[in-house]
């Protein structure tokens, strides 16, 4: 059995390991990545997309100059792309599922050593440290994908297109990027807080071990004459 001191550590970092599970899930299954304004020049008019979307499904609505509003529709993502910004968009939802796998193989590893003290080293400090970074590598690996397929592809200007019809030229895009974005750094914080639980609990078991390894430096003096 492990000593109170490892499952208590450990524990801790089990619990920040599988909130980083439940919030990369939230990431996937919510729609709030980014809110763009798209405005396109129209015979006659001028006319402005906003768009509200994030990996997988989508919102939209026009408005015209004259303050005529079209009724706010649905899409999916996926359907409206092509190319290059289809490539990206299903890379970025392979990479957070990768991340989400990290997460959960980090999670399986901390509450192992909790309860029990494996033999193998891969399952001890090294699993997690391993499976932590993996998945804060990830998620870094997300957040640059996707602003790169937002403002590099101009991925809302295609969106935008697919939601109107009889659009000309393109005049400017604004874009804000939502919860669903930036709480990908609310993961790489857990992943952090438990790699540095682990590096607390492996050097402090580095240490003692390092002193049980030369107890006669510690002795009296007499005793090591003896």
């Amino acid at each position: 059995m492990p000593s109170r001191k490892k499952t208590s550590m450990f524990a801790s970092a089990f619990c920040t390991c599988v909130l980083s599970f439940v919030v990369v899930c939230v990431v996937l299954a919510t729609p709030q990545w980014v809110s763009s304004e798209v405005r396109f020049s129209r015979t006659g008019s001028n006319v402005t997309i906003s768009l509200n979307y994030g990996l997988f499904s989508g919102t939209c609505e026009q408005f015209v100059d004259a303050g005529l509003q079209v009724s706010k529709t649905t899409f999916q993502v996926a359907d409206a792309l092509s190319g290059a910004r289809r490539s990206l968009n299903v890379a970025t939802i392979v990479v957070l599922v990768l991340a989400l796998l990290s997460s959960l193989l980090s999670s399986g590893f901390t509450c192992t050593n909790a309860v029990s003290n494996p033999y193998q080293t891969f399952l001890g400090p090294v699993g997690v440290y391993t499976w932590n970074s993996a998945c804060g590598v990830l998620i870094l690996i997300a957040m640059i994908l996707f602003p790169v397929n937002v403002q590099g592809n101009s991925l809302s200007e295609e969106l935008a297109r697919g939601c109107s019809t009889s659009l000309q030229k393109h005049l400017g895009s604004k874009h804000t990027y939502g919860y669903s974005y930036w709480i990908m750094l609310l993961i790489l914080l857990l992943n952090i807080a438990s790699l540095i639980i682990i590096y607390f609990y492996d050097h402090a078991t580095y240490s003692k071990k390092k002193e049980q390894e030369r107890p006669i430096e510690n002795a009296p003096k007499d005793v090591i004459l003896f």
